[in-house]
């Protein structure tokens, strides 16, 4: 049976299928009869809980013959002659029950006997094991907590709908075990960057979601408006300016982890709400954010994984120190031929990407370029760890140049399995430049481009009062999350990814 489909009975909508209807029905009925006989389990508020089932299992020798009090999912039953066997689920793991009529009572046993596959149950008993071996609980009371109405999916396996588990994530967590393991792994994640990046001395903050500028990053932001203020606003797609006036006031070290939103297309690498982490160091620059980066990502994977060799869908990843550090123009050369470092206008650099076939405007540049060039022939190789330093200034105005050569800037980004990973910079402090260019982002939005930067004067005059030299960092939470819970698609590490509505 499909829960795909839903039925229209009593306010749900129908779902195909006789026998569908037929278990709504009894669920129901007995609901009814529940709450007839002044059971209902709905009105239940409160029920105490010693440990969890894997608490048990884990501690058996410790707790064996002990009475305890557990809560959970049933999930499976067996038996039910005058003795059941039930799999009770837990947020981390299962335990089994064993109910005996002559333990509870002929007529709780009868009420037992009626639970379904999906109620929600308190169980108090004694802790042992059967003579199989199973560590069970041997049941003196068993209470009701929440009547199940609606079956979970086709024998309990688990949902196998792609687009479904999305949208229904609740069953997704309930029938798929390794589905709640990456969840509570992605919170074991993020409390331990927290916690490597507070050991460090950085100061955790808070800046607007709600911005007059969209600024810090080049995408389509989000448009609402404020009705009091009569004025647009813009979900932000990056804190950045916001932490870097942060830097200019004092606090020299700062980081925020929340939701970015970019109005942008959608793919196993995009959601149009993600979380981004950004991160900014007074006096540092951005051969030190790689030194933080590469610390950082080790610490994680050894707090959370226990290893620094992890498997990415089927491929080894090595993230012991010493990562892999190559320009952007040498990893050009070594994966097409062509050495950017050799050519001196744009109109050669434009000859040659017309050669290689490349979706050029007329105006190109030989870093917009290059740039191109790296995307298309250079990112699927980089699998390994890999830092791509010293980026064209086109493509970085918010970053200081290069003291030897000023049509290259002080970025890089770091790629694993052929994905942008993290991207940073020595943060450009010079008010006269940035002005200048934010006048040359604002050319390019006149122009069309509108993911082009606007003009942030309140900034520029931030940065007139002085920041000190520093370097910044922004790390693709969901992304670092999705290696290190060798998830495919950037989905299966949201709870509640954007999904276009069901007619």
């Amino acid at each position: 049976m499909s829960e795909n489909n839903v039925l229209e009975t009593e306010g749900i909508k129908e779902q195909e299928g006789e026998s569908l209807n037929e278990i709504l029905r009894v669920r129901r009925e007995k609901l009814h009869e529940l709450q007839k006989n002044e059971k209902d389990p709905f009105k239940v508020v409160k029920y105490d809980v010693d440990y969890s089932p894997d608490h048990i299992v884990d501690n058996f020798e410790e707790l064996e013959g002990k009475h305890v009090s557990v809560a959970g999912r049933i999930m499976s039953k067996r038996g039910m002659g005058k003795v059941g066997f039930c799999d009770i689920h837990g947020r981390d793991g299962k335990i089994q029950i064993y109910v005996r009529i002559d333990a509870i009572g002929e007529e709780e046993y009868g009420e037992f006997r009626k639970f379904d596959i999906g109620d929600i149950v308190g169980v108090k008993g004694e802790v042992f094991k059967t003579h199989k071996g199973e560590i069970s609980i041997k049941v003196s009371e068993i209470t009701l907590l929440s009547k199940s109405l609606r079956p979970l999916p086709e024998k309990w396996h688990g949902l196998k709908d792609v687009d479904l588990r999305y949208r229904q994530r609740y069953v997704d967590l309930i029938v798929n075990t390794d589905v709640r393991k990456t969840f509570i792994k992605r919170s074991k994640i993020i409390k331990a960057i927290r916690e490597f990046l507070d050991g460090r001395g950085f100061l955790e903050v808070d800046t607007p979601i709600l911005n007059i500028i969209p600024g810090g990053a080049t995408a389509r932001p989000f448009t609402t408006h404020h009705n009091t203020l009569d004025i647009d606003l813009y979900l932000r797609i990056a804190p950045e300016l916001y932490l870097k006036r942060l830097i200019v006031g004092g606090l020299e070290r700062v980081y925020e982890m929340g939701r970015m939103f970019r109005n942008e297309g959608m793919s196993v690498k995009h959601n149009p709400e993600f979380t981004l982490m950004e991160v900014y160091e007074a006096y540092n620059d951005y051969k030190g954010m790689m030194e933080l980066t590469e610390d950082l990502f080790i610490q994680v994977a050894q707090e959370v994984l226990g290893t620094t060799q992890i498997t990415y869908q089927g491929r080894e990843i090595d993230l012991t120190s010493p990562w892999l550090r190559i320009t952007m123009t040498d990893a050009v050369t070594k994966y097409t031929g062509i050495d950017f470092s050799k050519i001196e206008t744009n109109e050669e650099a434009r000859e040659i990407a017309k050669e290689k076939k490349l979706n050029i405007k007329e105006d190109s540049t030989k870093g917009e370029i290059l740039s191109l060039m790296f995307e298309e022939f250079v990112e699927e190789h980089l699998i390994q760890p890999t830092f791509i330093m010293d980026y064209p200034v086109e493509i970085s105005p918010l970053t200081k140049r290069k003291p030897d050569d000023p049509s290259l800037t002080e970025r890089f980004e770091l790629f694993i399995t052929g994905r942008e990973m993290a991207n940073a910079y020595s943060e450009l402090n010079d008010p006269i430049d940035q002005k200048g260019r934010f006048i040359d982002q604002v050319k390019k939005r006149e122009a069309g481009d509108e993911e082009a930067n606007m003009m942030d004067e309140d900034y520029v005059l931030s940065l007139e009062y002085g920041m000190p030299p520093t370097g910044g960092l922004g790390i693709g939470i969901d992304r670092l999350i999705m290696l290190f819970t060798d998830s495919s698609s950037i989905r299966d590490v949201l709870l509640f990814p954007t999904m276009k509505p069901k007619d």
